[in-house]
């Protein structure tokens, strides 16, 4: 018996659906499935927030900027498509913190704000001896009766006090998830504190203990603790898009609306037409997803999801402008007590020296946070002056910038509130009920950061191809 083609489509060009669409047509490949790949994209390029500008010897990266290098799942990717050669390491730099207007670096050995080492933590002038002195009362306070979902800022608060909280965890947790601790969910962010505490009562004995947390992972103080490529991350979404040469990529096309027909999915397109598939992986955030099966009543509680807006800003300077940051000084993070609008800044000459031109220095800063994303929507020229005037009081600059990039993001950070997880799980059995042939995947879902959306896209690609599989050996 003939074998029958398949016909997947991936609805979304982010790094996630790329995945999908690469390990579909590689596995396809490798396992003699005949696959019939088509990746639709809404914009007329691929890679979603990876943006790559080169401009006056500067790589600025208006969206992601690297990946972990321990993220084994990156680095094979990164293997099979031919493009290690093109690799580039971090620098080494102290990351800071900003509490009421003065900057301390974030003492050594701390796993996103909790103390790992003794004598970093007792000698930081993050904190004062009152604080000091509550914090360590992790080492005896009893572990949590309560083993549900709940929000990282009471469990943290309870562990270390409000000082440690709101000097240090609470920027760090902010900065990288632009969200508020008191409702984002503990399960969903960083589940590892939780089964720490169970298992071994205090946070900072348990860290200790546990192997697969390596504080030295957390800081910026080592060399080589992120990659990204020479010319910038655009280099992993062209290398992918490259490999794409035996699906069919829609640029500037947009899923407007899904139907099931004798167990296939239609799909009607911005373009007047139809695509009809056996498979769909939607990877796109929950507010593009959402309204597609709303007329079905599905995917209802995703409307109650919430999504910051956040902007990059880039300013280039001579080194000489800075007098008052330390030229291997990595970036740093910003406590709501202080008198600033940014969120976070990065020191790119620092973290990529290879990407700067000598004599220069690059920064970029992100501002908008939830509570306070007007500032998104101001001009590039409001949101320039707001951000210099930041980052003079935090470095004391003495120069204009010779040049200033301004990137908005929309609805670019889904937050992850308490129950984050139960209400991922019933929107995926509701499509799966309704609409067998589709799964949701991307970071409105699940795995924050690049490393969790090319995983996403691989384990989906994964389970089609074992659907495939199967049906062959029925017709065998």
């Amino acid at each position: 018996m003939a074998e029958r083609t398949r016909k997947v489509a991936v609805v979304g060009g982010g790094i996630t659906g790329l995945s999908a669409a690469y390990y579909l047509q590689k596995q396809a490949q490798e396992l003699g499935v005949s696959l019939e790949v088509t990746l639709i994209e809404a914009t007329h390029r691929l890679g979603g927030k990876i943006q790559t500008l080169r401009k006056d010897g500067f790589v600025i990266e208006r969206g992601s900027d690297s990946f972990l290098s321990r993220t084994k799942n990156i680095n094979a990717l990164v293997k099979e498509l031919g493009i290690e050669d093109q690799l580039v390491e971090s620098g080494a730099g102290e990351t800071y913190v900003m509490v009421e207007d003065k900057l301390h670096p974030v003492p050594k050995g701390s796993v996103m704000g909790v103390p790992t080492a003794v004598g970093p933590f007792l000698a930081s002038a993050l904190y004062s001896w009152s604080g000091k002195v509550r914090a360590a009362v992790d080492l005896v306070l009893p572990k949590s009766k309560k083993t549900t979902d709940q929000p990282v800022g009471p469990f943290v608060r309870r562990r270390f006090g409000n000082e440690v909280v709101e000097n240090l965890i609470e920027p760090l947790f902010s900065g990288f998830f632009s969200g508020d601790i008191d409702r984002l969910s503990l399960e969903a962010t960083f589940p590892a504190f939780q089964e720490i505490e169970q298992r071994h009562r205090s946070l900072i004995y348990g860290m200790k203990k546990n192997e697969r947390i390596c504080p030295d992972e957390y800081t910026t103080n080592k060399k080589g603790v992120f990659r990204s490529f020479k010319n910038g991350m655009e280099t992993l979404v062209t290398a992918l898009e490259k490999e794409l040469s035996s699906s069919t990529v829609l640029k500037g096309v947009k899923v407007v609306q899904i139907a099931e027909n004798n167990g296939k999915a239609v799909l009607k397109l911005n373009n007047e037409s139809t695509l009809v598939v056996d498979e769909v992986i939607f990877a796109l955030p929950h507010t593009k997803v959402q309204p597609l099966f709303e007329p079905y009543g599905l995917l209802e509680e995703l409307k109650a999801m919430p999504a910051t807006s956040v902007a990059t800003v880039s300013m280039a300077f001579p080194a000489e402008a800075v007098r008052e940051f330390a030229d291997q000084a990595m970036g740093f993070v910003v406590a709501r007590n202080s008198d600033l609008s940014i969120t976070a800044c990065i020191a790119s000459h620092c973290k990529w020296p290879s990407q700067t031109p000598e004599g220069k220095m690059l920064f970029k800063a992100f501002i908008g946070r939830v509570g306070d994303e007007a500032v998104v929507e101001l001009s590039d020229k409001e949101i320039e002056k707001t951000v210099l005037a930041d980052l003079q009081k935090a470095m004391a600059i003495e120069a204009d910038p010779e040049f200033t990039i301004v990137s908005r993001w929309s609805e670019a950070m889904p937050q992850y509130l308490v129950g984050h997880k139960e209400r991922v799980e019933k929107a995926r059995r509701e499509v799966e009920k309704n609409f067998p042939m589709v799964q949701i995947i991307g970071s409105s879902f699940e795995g924050f950061g690049l490393q969790g959306c090319v995983a996403q896209g691989k384990a989906a690609a994964q389970q089609i191809l074992g659907s495939c599989q199967m049906e062959q050996e029925m017709r065998r």
